[in-house]
């Protein structure tokens, strides 16, 4: 089945999940598709059972909180960014619930966490202006970098790049292997006033940047060449929440929640707005993904709601 602008627009929630007492701050789908791991600002991880579409187990991080969860390569082990106490990340063992590794260093809210998507490596960006390079096997931090402004930073879909988006205003790309060098290509953006970047991703063909921001507005670049080739905006946003804006898995379409509960949807090629659904969300909602594997998506507030195709082209 292919993502087309009518089986877009056919989307439903099939399921709604009540398992959080406050918001979900972030959640992750494994890479082959069949959990989804969220973490919320109760302080909880929830794993769900895509394929059976309900919640497999809860567990919970009390004394530190939990934010920005990530799946590493192994499904059965996540690394996530504290909200309480510091700013360690942690390493955890969802089999057992144990920590298998901490990685101190940051001392001040990390903002940006991202795996490489080809090995142990992965990313953090903080409001204390760096950004720094881990590897999953070493409680050091393998390379740091201070920077001018807070970060928001992704790696490419090879692994082999990754961009730092610098003070809502430059985009900046790294070749991994000699980042200590300096960036290799620096897009300056006009500024905002209005609002900050508070995310960065790149499509899965590596062809665009997706900058989303906690305003009223998106922005999608030429990742090679800097330019903005479309700004998407109309959705509801006045309470300057951070909301997570997403690349379907080909592509071709860039959605985003908002704080009414609906989620719009956009042509990344044309710019042109092909769905507006309704989650009956509750609350703003601040975390949206596409389902890597299969043609599902995501969608939370304090709930999470699972979406399906209601017809087949």
């Amino acid at each position: 089945m292919k993502l087309t602008d009518n089986v877009l627009r056919s989307f439903r929630v099939a399921k709604v999940f009540r398992e959080n007492t406050d918001k979900i701050n972030c959640f992750d789908f494994s890479s082959n598709g069949e959990t989804i791991i969220s973490s919320s600002d109760d302080d909880s991880l929830v794993l769900y059972d895509c394929q059976e579409g309900k919640p497999k187990r809860t567990l919970y991080s009390k004394k530190y909180g939990v934010d920005l969860i990530r799946y590493t390569h192994a499904a059965n082990t996540v690394v996530y960014s504290s909200n309480k106490i510091d700013d360690t990340i942690r390493y955890l063992s969802l089999h057992d619930n144990k920590y298998i590794r901490y990685f101190p260093g940051h001392n001040k809210r990390v903002t940006s966490l991202s795996m490489s998507p080809v090995d142990d490596t992965f990313i953090s960006g903080s409001l204390d202006k760096t950004i720094r390079l881990w590897d999953l096997r070493s409680p050091n931090c393998q390379g740091l970098m201070h920077l001018q402004g807070k970060p928001v930073c992704s790696f490419d879909p090879e692994g082999l790049i990754f961009a730092a988006g610098i003070n809502s205003e430059m985009v900046k790309l790294y070749d991994l292997r000699s980042f200590d060098k300096g960036p290799f290509a620096t897009f300056k953006l006009q500024y905002d006033r209005t609002c900050e970047w508070t995310g960065l991703k790149f499509s899965n063909d590596g062809k665009l940047i997706l900058l989303s921001t906690n305003g009223g507005a998106l922005r999608i670049l030429d990742a090679f060449k800097g330019a903005v080739l479309h700004s998407f905006g109309g959705y509801n946003n006045s309470k300057g929440v951070t909301l997570e804006a997403s690349f379907t898995p080909d592509s071709q379409f860039v959605m985003i929640g908002s704080e009414d509960g609906k989620i719009h949807v956009w042509n990344a090629e044309s710019g042109m707005k092909v769905a507006l659904l309704d989650g009956k969300h509750t609350g703003p909602i601040t975390c949206l993904q596409f389902n890597p594997k299969f043609m599902t998506f995501a969608s939370a507030c304090s709930n999470m709601a699972f979406w399906l195709p209601t017809i087949d082209e």
